[in-house]
C-alpha cells in the first residue's frame, strides 16, 4: 500500500494543496495577530466603562435603592456585583496573548492592583475587581463578551472558497498531465513495436513542442523500419540468386558427395541466416490480426517435427479462448523456440508445449532439458547479435532467434520470459493478453 501518490497530476494536486492549506493557515495566523490589539482595547474600553458606570451608579445611587440597582444589573445587562474578600479563591488567567494583554490595558486605566480572573470560587464569567471608598469589589461580565464567535457561514463560506480553489487546482493540473498521460501511452505502443496514432499537437507551447517532436520521432522510427525492411529484402533478393546459382553449380561440379554435402550445409546455413534477417525485420510482416485458435496453432505446428522422429509433444490445461492475435507472426516465433530447443538440447531430446490459461492471459511455454540459461544472461540474450558463449554451445545463426520472439511477443500487447525448468532446461515462456 502506497501512503504517497505516483502519479504527476496527483504527487503536483496534492503539493498544491498543501500550500494552498499552509497559505490559508499562514493568513489566518496574521489575521489574528494584527486583529488581537485591537480587540483587546475594544474589550478593555467596555470593562472600563461598565466599571466606571457601576461604580457612579452604586455611589450616587441611595443605600436603600442600591439593592434594586443590583437586582437590575443583573436581569438587564448581565452585569453581578459581588464584594472582594482577601480569601477569594480566583483561578489565574489562561496562558493566552490576548487575555494577558487585555489584562494589562485594564490595569493601566483602571488602576495597579486591578485584578482579573474567569473563575471566582467556581463561578466561570470575566470577573474584574475594583474599589469604592477603599472597600473592593468584583464586577462580574458573561463570558459571552469575552469570547470571539465566528458566524456559521463565514465557515461556510471558507470552506466552499477552499473547495472551489483546490478544485480548480486539480483542473489546471488535470489539463497539465493529460498530454503527458497520451505521451506514456504512445511511447508505450512504441515500446510494444506498433506504431501509434500522432498525439494531438494541443495545449501549453512546451506540451505542443514536445507532442510535435514526439510525432516526428515517431514517423521518423517509423520510415527507418520500413526502409530497414525494404533493405533487407533487397539483401535477401541479391544474396538468395547467387546461393541458388551456388547450389546448382555444386550439384553439377562433379565433387564428391561429401564435399557436397559441406558445401550445401554452408548454404543452407546462409539462407537460413538471411531468413532470420527478414524475419527480425518485418517482426509481424504487416499482417492484420485476426482470431485464432491456439491450441490448433499448436498442434499444426508439432506434427511436422513429430514426422521427422522428433519428440515434440503438446499439452493442454485450460484451453484459452479463440485469440485476436497475428498468425504468421505468432507461429514464427513459437517456431523459432522449438528450433531453438531442439538446437540446443538436442533433436533426440523431448520438447513439450504447454498452453495454459491464468489470470485472464494465455501461457505458451517450450521446454527443453538442454544446458539452460543463467539468469543474468537472460535479458542480455533478447538482444539482437547476441548468443550465450557457455552454456548452451553450437549455436549457430545471425543470433536473432530470440530478438524475433521478443519483438513479436511485445507487439502484441505479450512478454516473453526464459525460466530455468525443474531438472535442468530451458522454459522459454510467451504471455499474451486474452481478447
Amino acid at each position: 500500500m502506497r501512503l504517497f501518490p505516483r502519479t504527476l497530476l496527483w504527487r503536483t494536486f496534492m503539493l498544491v494543496a498543501a500550500l494552498m492549506l499552509l497559505s490559508v493557515l499562514a493568513w489566518f495566523y496574521i489575521f489574528t495577530t494584527y486583529e488581537r490589539e485591537p480587540r483587546a482595547r475594544q474589550l478593555s474600553q467596555m470593562v472600563v466603562s461598565i466599571v466606571n458606570l457601576t461604580r457612579t451608579a452604586l455611589v450616587a445611587a441611595r443605600p436603600e435603592s442600591r439593592v434594586e440597582l443590583l437586582r437590575e444589573l443583573s436581569e438587564r445587562e448581565g452585569i453581578h456585583i459581588y464584594p472582594a474578600e482577601a480569601d477569594d479563591r480566583i483561578e489565574p488567567l489562561p496562558q493566552r496573548a490576548f487575555l494577558h494583554r487585555v489584562e494589562e490595558l485594564l490595569q493601566e486605566q483602571l488602576g495597579p492592583e486591578t485584578r482579573v480572573t474567569l473563575e471566582r470560587e467556581g463561578e466561570q464569567g470575566l470577573f474584574i475587581s475594583f474599589t469604592i471608598e477603599d472597600e473592593a469589589y468584583w464586577v462580574a461580565l458573561p463570558r459571552e463578551r469575552l469570547e470571539r464567535h465566528l458566524p456559521a457561514q463565514w465557515l461556510g463560506w471558507g470552506a466552499a472558497a477552499l473547495v472551489l480553489s483546490l478544485a480548480g487546482a486539480w483542473l489546471i493540473m488535470f489539463r497539465v498531465t493529460r498530454p503527458l498521460k497520451a505521451l506514456e501511452r504512445a511511447a508505450a505502443e512504441i515500446g510494444r513495436g506498433r506504431r501509434p496514432e500522432p498525439v494531438a499537437e494541443k495545449g501549453p507551447e512546451e506540451i505542443c513542442t514536445l507532442a510535435r517532436n514526439f510525432n516526428q520521432m515517431n514517423t521518423d522510427l517509423a520510415r527507418l523500419d520500413e526502409d530497414r525492411a525494404l533493405i533487407l529484402a533487397g539483401i535477401s533478393h541479391d544474396l538468395r540468386t547467387p546461393l541458388t546459382r551456388l547450389r546448382m553449380g555444386i550439384e553439377m561440379s562433379g565433387a564428391d558427395e561429401a564435399a557436397q554435402q559441406e558445401m550445401n550445409t554452408d548454404i543452407e546455413e546462409m539462407d537460413r541466416s538471411i531468413g532470420q534477417f527478414l524475419d527480425f525485420a518485418r517482426a509481424d510482416g504487416g499482417e492484420p490480426p485476426e482470431a485464432i485458435d491456439l491450441a490448433t496453432l499448436l498442434d499444426d505446428l508439432a506434427e511436422p517435427y513429430q514426422r521427422r522422429g522428433n519428440d515434440v509433444t503438446v499439452s493442454k490445461l485450460g484451453v484459452p479462448p479463440r485469440l485476436t492475435l497475428r498468425p504468421k507472426a505468432t507461429r514464427r516465433a513459437i517456431g523459432n523456440l522449438i528450433d531453438n530447443a531442439l538446437r540446443h538440447a538436442g533433436a533426440d531430446k523431448p520438447v513439450v508445449l504447454k498452453l495454459t490459461t491464468a489470470a485472464g492471459k494465455a501461457v505458451i511455454e517450450v521446454c527443453d532439458r538442454g544446458p539452460g540459461i543463467p539468469p543474468a544472461e537472460v535479458e542480455r540474450l533478447k538482444l539482437p547479435f547476441t548468443r550465450l558463449q557457455a552454456a548452451r554451445t553450437g549455436a549457430i545463426g545471425a543470433g536473432l532467434g530470440l530478438a524475433i520472439v521478443d519483438r513479436i511477443a511485445r507487439s502484441q500487447g505479450g512478454t516473453f520470459d526464459l525460466l530455468p525448468r525443474d531438472g535442468g532446461g530451458l522454459i522459454a515462456r510467451i504471455t499474451l493478453p486474452v481478447r
